[in-house]
């Protein structure tokens, strides 16, 4: 597999600065491959071999997700539990009356969309989800709606119509004091996505989107989650609870002249973290050292990675961070912290920049010039950390 870089398809630095959260961008035939991140075959195989029940995979038309007895069969197993059959048949003819097909999180069963997404994750620094959509008809599966996340959009294969009726409310958000009003009749853009276009719309967005064009639509939807500042308040009240202040009981029954010493006590005491620009950092910091998106267990090596240099690793996370310190390094991922030997750092630098990618022991042995035994035995210590991944080279 080749690496997508949606960064450079967007435009990296200069879409940072100027597009994201703020307009929707088009950039037409920016993927020259896009059958390459998954196709019809592989997407029959998928529904085909993945026991996926709603809502993981639903049909939905005019806004609302169809029972699953129109397209599934309800079958017992020996052991007396219940799955549902999909039923070729029953779905095409849903589809065909208008029904839009999702499968949501496809990039965690299919490989080529999950390196994507993990390349997205590695560069803005938030979790990603991908969804797939497919349909055939012009009626719309979603009616006109607006999400509460930014989106990349690929097409893949076919034609889509957009139709963009902006914003009615900056930056609404999944738990919100209110709805954003409705969205204005006319739309301020109209689009046609075909195979390798891609679209970035900010979160809120009215958008309504259709397979009018006279021919199916297979596209996907890379779900960017959301730092707002709500959630940066909310990590600093978890963080500041080292503070004894902060730990008091509330002066429930004192008088106003204490109550109003207490606040002013815990206005400074907040102040002062704010009065910190480095705090956005550490927030963004610990969101990447706690990432869990992308565990993958390392079968059969549950005992340690053999000193084999052909095997391959890889990170589970694209938002790995190492820090220099005077004896040595700080490497932060999954949830785990290592602090290890400066002669680490080489390994570890190879092993952020690889990512998505696997490497072999021996290359991490020639960036670092540290034999495959030590490379295994670091190896062994990421990998009890969940920090890393180990598969053997494609035969």
């Amino acid at each position: 597999m080749s690496p997508l870089n949606l960064a450079a398809h967007l435009g990296q630095d200069e879409f940072l600065a100027q597009v994201l959260h703020r307009q929707f961008l088009h950039v037409p035939g920016a993927i020259e491959d896009p059958a390459s991140l998954i196709s019809w075959e592989d997407l029959n195989n998928i529904i085909a071999s993945q026991r996926l029940e709603p809502p993981r995979l639903r049909l939905s038309m005019d806004g609302e997700m169809l029972p699953q007895y129109r397209y599934a069969s309800p079958v017992t197993t020996r052991r007396h539990t219940v799955y549902h059959r999909l039923m070729p048949t029953e779905l095409h003819a849903r589809l065909r009356e208008g029904a839009s097909l999702v499968i949501d999180a496809i990039d965690e069963i299919h490989p080529s969309i999950g390196a994507a997404s993990a390349e997205l994750e590695g560069w803005l620094r938030t979790g990603v989800q991908t969804n797939l959509y497919a349909s055939w008809t012009a009626r719309e599966g979603f009616g006109t709606h607006w999400d509460d996340h930014d989106v990349v959009v690929v097409q893949i294969d076919g034609a889509k119509r957009w139709r963009l009726f902006g914003q009615t409310r900056v930056a609404p958000m999944y738990k919100d004091t209110e709805e954003p009003e409705d969205p204005p009749k006319e739309p301020v853009a109209e689009l046609v996505l075909r195979p390798g276009d891609i679209l970035y719309l900010p979160r809120g967005t009215w958008h309504a989107v259709s397979a009018s064009e006279g021919e199916h639509s297979l596209h996907l939807t890379f779900g960017i989650q959301t730092m707002s500042g709500a959630q940066l308040v909310s990590w600093l009240a978890d963080d500041l609870r080292g503070e004894e202040l902060l730990r008091l009981d509330l002066p429930v029954h004192a008088s106003d002249e204490d109550r109003r010493d207490y606040l002013g006590k815990v206005r400074d005491l907040i102040s002062a973290a704010l009065d910190d620009p480095s705090v956005i950092s550490r927030y963004v910091a610990s969101r990447d050292d706690s990432d869990l998106q992308r565990l993958r267990p390392s079968l059969p090596y549950i005992n340690g990675v053999p000193a084999d240099g052909d095997l391959m690793v890889k990170l589970t996370t694209g938002r790995a961070t190492l820090t220099d310190v005077d004896d040595g390094v700080i490497f932060h991922a999954s949830d785990n912290e290592w602090e290890l030997a400066k002669e680490a750092g080489p390994l570890l630098s190879y092993l952020i920049k690889s990512f998505p990618y696997p490497v072999t022991l021996y290359e991490l042995g020639g960036a670092s010039g540290l034999p495959v035994e030590t490379v295994a035995d670091l190896m062994s210590e990421l990998v009890d950390g969940q920090a890393l991944t180990v598969e053997r080279r494609s035969r």
